[in-house]
């Protein structure tokens, strides 16, 4: 298997160099050349798979130049118990209303990029050890990527980590997760600005070709499509969790901000799993909303993205979304040149003549919730099973209740645990309920934080990368 870019204009690359790559030279997105073909017999031979064993399944097609025993070994250190929590790794459950919740939370940091974290920290000190190279990640996250990121690559061999943070705009529980980590290699930076902020810093620096090569820079924001491929694995699980035959089909709703989740929901549809629609859930920043009602994308700049109780979904420039347009597109890498050229001119581009397709072929709905949509929703389902949900989660159950049709069985993604956010919660239920919490983080508010506050200033951030980073 070998990629190229959604830009068209960057030599075919194996897995392992996309893994290190990030953002291509080109400014586009890495995609496989092809999605792999899953029938009839792949799905029963996988149906009853432990996790770790599905993902060798589904990653080594993706995945080919790493020798297969080494691939196997990696996934199994990476899907234990002992880092989920349970060997279910992703269980799935159902309310009463029968929505089914997929627990793809219960990593280290109790958010879903924990499931492509863990494997991309073991993968990345894999790579780099047979490469006998060392490099620097720069990140950024409006809340659980950053933390998700540092614990699985906290310590690790031949890697420092520069991740850029929202000042202000994450919730204390996401703050101190990050910032209380003392490992020598972990840098975390608060910027004076929004998420889109951050990830046009991080855009900006991997877009100068001199200075990643000089400094080694990689990401491991959901651009690096070895996030996406790690996340398509979950969907297969679930899906085979949330039926009882391969004769079924599911619907996905997926909370979205900077839809690398729904984008690993649909190569997953790509592939053959028979998935019947993939609801995109967003909040008041609802720029993918508009787009999957009216075929228009149009970008919102800092002054118009609101500060939201579902923080980590508070994105108005959907980096994956690109993946999204060049299969739509057939494609075509000049076309998307062409429609992101326009957009960086105009603000925006339409594409309401391809809605029937990507409502048909691919199967994109979307919806939206408010703030006392996600609070109604938290205190329903308190109220119904006795659960608590965290606030994107929330954002999704009220989407999929919106959308769900008469028989359609829908899986919701629930991307965070209630305890991140325990301020929202009390909003919802009242202070008197108590929202469980890992004894390992019973005291985390509390512990020193190591965080260096900068400007909205792509330079700034260079300046300290050459400071204190590794060099080619």
């Amino acid at each position: 298997m070998h990629y190229i870019s959604t830009r068209g204009n960057t030599g075919r690359k194996t897995f392992s160099e996309v893994l290190l790559m990030g953002l291509a030279p080109d400014g586009g997105l890495m995609m496989p050349e092809h999605y792999p073909q899953i029938g009839a017999r792949e799905l029963a031979n996988w149906r009853n798979l432990s996790y770790h064993n599905l993902a060798f399944e589904i990653i080594s097609l993706f995945a080919d130049d790493i020798p297969a025993q080494d691939l196997h070994d990696l996934l199994k250190r990476t899907y234990r118990a002992e880092t989920f929590g349970t060997p279910d790794i992703a269980p799935v459950r159902t309310l009463q209303d029968g929505i089914k919740i997929q627990a793809v939370s219960n990593g280290p940091t109790l958010a879903f990029k924990d499931m492509a974290m863990q494997f991309l920290g073991n993968a990345f000190e894999y790579v780099l050890a047979k490469k006998s190279q060392k490099i620097n990640i720069l990140g950024a996250t409006s809340g659980d990527t950053g933390s998700a990121a540092e614990y699985a690559l906290r310590g690790k061999r031949g890697i420092n980590v520069f991740m850029l943070s929202p000042a202000g705009r994450m919730s204390a529980f996401q703050r101190a997760q990050m910032y209380s980590l003392q490992d020598g290699n972990i840098i975390n930076l608060a910027v004076d600005g929004t998420f889109d902020d951050c990830q046009d810093i991080v855009k900006a620096v991997q877009n100068d070709a001199g200075f990643k090569q000089k400094y080694a820079i990689s990401t491991v924001n959901s651009i690096n499509w070895g996030r996406i491929v790690a996340q398509v694995v979950y969907y297969f699980y679930g899906y085979f969790r949330a039926t009882a035959h391969n004769g079924e089909s599911v619907s996905f709703c997926v909370p979205s901000g900077n839809f690398g989740n729904v984008c690993a929901g649909h190569v997953a549809k790509q592939m053959g799993l028979p998935i019947n629609r993939l609801m995109v859930a967003t909040n008041e920043n609802d720029v993918l909303d508009q787009f999957f009602r009216t075929g228009e994308y149009r970008p919102r700049g800092t002054a118009q993205t609101f500060v939201t109780s579902s923080p980590s979904m508070d994105i108005s420039k959907a980096s994956n979304f690109e993946r999204f347009v060049f299969d739509l597109t057939g494609r075509d890498a000049e076309a998307v040149r062409g429609l992101w050229a326009g957009l960086a001119q105009t603000g925006g581009f339409d594409l309401s003549a391809q809605l029937a397709q990507i409502r048909g072929q691919y199967g994109f709905v979307s919806g939206k919730s408010l703030h006392q949509d996600r609070l109604d929703t938290i205190r329903a389902v308190y109220a119904s099973d006795g659960e608590l949900l965290d606030p994107h989660t929330a954002d999704g159950v009220k989407v999929a209740r919106d959308l769900r049709e008469a028989g359609e069985t829908v899986v919701c993604l629930e991307t965070a645990l209630a305890a991140k956010f325990g301020e929202t919660i009390a909003q919802a239920v009242g202070e008197n309920v108590p929202v469980p919490r890992p004894a390992a983080l019973a005291d985390l508010e509390s512990r020193p934080q190591n965080v260096r506050h900068i400007g909205n200033d792509a330079e700034a951030v260079k300046q300290i990368i050459a400071e204190t980073g590794f060099s080619a």
